[in-house]
């Protein structure tokens, strides 16, 4: 933890949980925000659907690539320049996009937003535990990830909005316009949490040599899945939307809003929950509660699956109840990620950052497409996500018992 954190930053808990998640809200609003316009964009520049989903793979590419990054440049450099830039690559990618005329212009600035979206993502998490001790910064990255969860709701909304009153350039000028806001409130706002004593060298050799620490360390990957895998139990409900909710559930498209807002309210009240037990019970208690809650909501959701024809009626409930308990759980390993290493927050915030963005572009790109006809194959999926999840926990708290043992320890 910084030792002069307490001078750093002088205002309400909140109101730096509302930075930090605004920060990392960036790169769920700006994938989910041009969705709805996808087919008008496809008309206007004359592009294939395939060639559509370039400009998202592009994005998700180079937010993969670019987590490497993000955590070694803020441990050697500091939070706040790589925050700064990151921003500012943002705002003029999405100037570029906003101003695309072909596919292959759209393709390389959304390229270059995701290179650069992943910072405010990487940095927030490090910022936290550079800044509180850890049943506070319990308590401020289950704020975070409470604001975290209305981005992939409210993006898509603002995003459709735009394009049916104004046109598909409005939505990039939009985010634009966000990268300038948040760019002036961060340059006024953030204040340089990594002290100068614990600055790493930044040169090839540390840097891999941080690397090696990370990816050879079997309770960091181990943490990393725990918490990275089990999300895309969800995901993958959200990415097969258009056919799970159209086809499947007989939803019209005005009526897919049910879908996000029980997901969110899910998330937001497992989040809520996970601060209020911050300091009150051990970390391991509430990571198991969170698996409980995901475990048991999974088998209903496939037993239901193999019983019952698909409804609404029933069918949003448990994608519900699975966000309430991965939300109560993955503040905590988030937290016992960034405290195996505490020299390389950064760089562990950032692996951790990779793993959780590999799992995604695998859901998305291989797994979804195999499971979205069916109901029952997509109950199944979401139930071995969470599994993977469920068993690198159980291997780590057997091999490492003292893990997440004392709750208020530094409270």
């Amino acid at each position: 933890m910084n030792p002069d954190a307490a001078q750093l930053w002088r205002a309400p808990r909140w109101a730096l949980a509302v930075l930090l998640a605004v920060l990392g809200m960036l790169g769920p609003f700006s994938i989910d925000t041009y969705i709805p316009a996808f087919a008008g964009i496809a008309r206007a520049i004359g592009a294939t659907p395939v060639q559509m989903q370039q400009t998202l793979s592009a994005y998700l590419f180079g937010f993969a690539f670019m987590n490497l990054f993000h955590g070694a440049l803020a441990d050697s450099f500091g939070r706040r320049p790589v925050v700064l830039w990151g921003i500012a690559v943002f705002t003029i990618a999405s100037a570029g996009c906003a101003l695309s005329q072909t596919i292959a212009q759209l393709v390389f600035f959304r390229g270059l937003q995701g290179l650069s979206t992943g910072a405010g993502i990487v940095v927030s998490r490090a910022v936290i535990r550079d800044m509180f001790p850890p049943a506070q910064a319990q308590k401020v990255m289950s704020q975070v990830t409470i604001y975290f969860g209305v981005a992939p709701a409210v993006a898509p909304i603002i995003g459709g909005w735009l394009f049916v009153h104004a046109d598909w350039h409005a939505i990039f000028w939009f985010l634009t316009a966000v990268g300038v806001v948040l760019w002036v409130a961060n340059f006024r706002l953030l204040p340089e949490t990594l002290h100068e004593t614990h600055r790493q060298p930044f040169n090839v050799r540390n840097l891999l040599r941080g690397y090696w620490q990370m990816g050879s360390s079997a309770r960091f990957l181990l943490l990393a899945l725990a918490s990275g895998v089990p999300f895309n139990g969800m995901f993958l409900y959200v990415l097969a939307a258009p056919e799970f909710l159209g086809t499947h559930l007989k939803l019209a498209p005005t009526e897919f809003f049910w879908f996000f807002v029980l997901t969110i309210a899910g998330i937001m009240g497992g989040a809520w929950a996970s601060g209020r037990l911050a300091g009150r019970i051990a970390p391991k208690n509430q990571i198991k509660y969170g698996f409980i809650v995901m475990l048991l909501v999974s088998l209903a959701n496939v037993a239901a699956n193999f019983v019952f024809e698909p409804h609404a009626g029933w069918a949003l409930l448990p994608i519900a109840v699975f966000g309430f308990g991965w939300s109560l759980m993955v503040p905590v390993v988030t937290l016992l990620v960034l405290d195996i290493n505490p020299e390389r927050r950064g760089l562990s915030s950032s692996l951790q950052a990779v793993i959780g963005s590999t799992a995604n572009g695998i859901v998305a790109g291989v797994i979804a497409p195999l499971v979205m006809h069916s109901t029952r194959l997509l109950a199944v999926a979401s139930l071995l996500m969470m599994c993977v999840g469920l068993f690198a926990w159980l291997f780590v708290h057997k091999r490492w018992p003292e893990i997440g043992r004392h709750a208020a320890a530094h409270h």
